[in-house]
């Protein structure tokens, strides 16, 4: 019986001992960042849902309650969650350790896009290379808190940039293949710079940075008359914005003769359905990009990169 007892003792102290804690994320592309990074070692909740816009976002009792609970804690910072920021800073002010993914962004001087009143952009997760620095945020703050663990988020982060890599190079390639009189996209609102920047698109939203802000009936009636002398093919909605205002183009385009489609569904400040491809930040991207592309007479892959979107356009 005692040799049992002790070869079971044995057989516990072989077994991969994993760090019990909890971390929390703002937003769904912050989420997948840290399930990649922490694998195993930590139960990673997201707060906003997919659809969601976390620009209006008011944090419920059940997300106080959520944060409360966290070991660790997880946003994306650049005025994204505005109205989240007194929560945060709370959590912060009791020790609790509270990361910004978007820190060493800030570092790397301009990098960052203000519009005309210095707003930051907050949509930073456009930009694969960009968000790569927000792996590197992750992995040192999972590593500060749990060290016996170093070595695996350092592995778990170095093979995910090698996975952010390939989709970076996907982007450019069926971003490039668009005729470039086309390579115009405009949204329903400003979410997209930091894409247009890295691939090589003019950008134009209806409304600004945060989705607070009002188009109003000259900004819709200019664009519309940017769209027909540009002879663009097709704009575009977003999953978490209302699509009255894209709608509004395509119908004041038809009425000057102008045939304008609705390009497809974007995701810009949510992921999308939890459980599917759409649901983690490379088939996001790689949702978003196929899309466009497709939409602008570019060349794509057939499912995209990974042959797993479930829906093109």
């Amino acid at each position: 019986m005692k040799f049992l007892l002790f070869l079971s003792l044995g057989l516990l102290n072989l077994l991969p001992i994993h760090a019990d804690f909890n971390a929390v994320a703002t937003v769904g592309m912050i989420a997948d960042i840290v399930r990649e990074v922490a694998g195993d070692r930590a139960e990673v909740e997201g707060m906003i849902g997919e659809g969601v816009d976390p620009h209006l976002y008011k944090p419920t009792r059940r997300d106080v309650v959520m944060l409360s609970k966290a070991d660790i804690i997880f946003y994306n910072g650049l005025m994204l969650e505005g109205k989240m920021g007194d929560v945060l800073v709370r959590m912060a002010r009791k020790g609790k350790p509270v990361y910004a993914v978007t820190e060493e962004i800030l570092d790397q001087g301009d990098y960052v896009i203000t519009d005309e009143e210095n707003h930051f952009d907050p949509h930073v997760w456009m930009d694969v290379q960009g968000w790569m620095r927000a792996v590197s945020v992750v992995e040192k703050a999972l590593s500060a808190y749990d060290p016996e663990g170093a070595d695996v988020y350092s592995s778990n982060a170095n093979d995910y940039r090698g996975k952010l890599e390939a989709l970076d190079a996907y982007a450019k390639r069926v971003i490039g293949s668009i005729p470039e009189s086309q390579r115009v996209l405009v949204t329903a609102h400003d979410a997209f710079g930091y894409l247009g920047r890295a691939y090589g698109l003019e950008v134009r939203g209806i409304q600004g940075l945060s989705t607070e802000s009002e188009a109003g009936v000259q900004d819709i009636e200019t664009l519309i008359s940017f769209l027909i002398e540009n002879k663009i093919p097709a704009v575009f909605v977003e999953s978490s914005v209302a699509d009255k205002n894209v709608r509004a183009l395509v119908e004041g385009a038809k009425a000057k003769g102008h045939d304008l489609k609705i390009g497809g569904e974007l995701f810009s400040d949510a992921m999308g359905p939890t459980g599917s491809y759409e649901g983690t930040y490379i088939g996001m991207i790689d949702h978003n990009v196929t899309t466009i592309a497709s939409a602008l007479g570019g060349e794509v892959d057939h499912g995209g990169m990974q042959q797993k979107l479930h829906h093109e356009h």
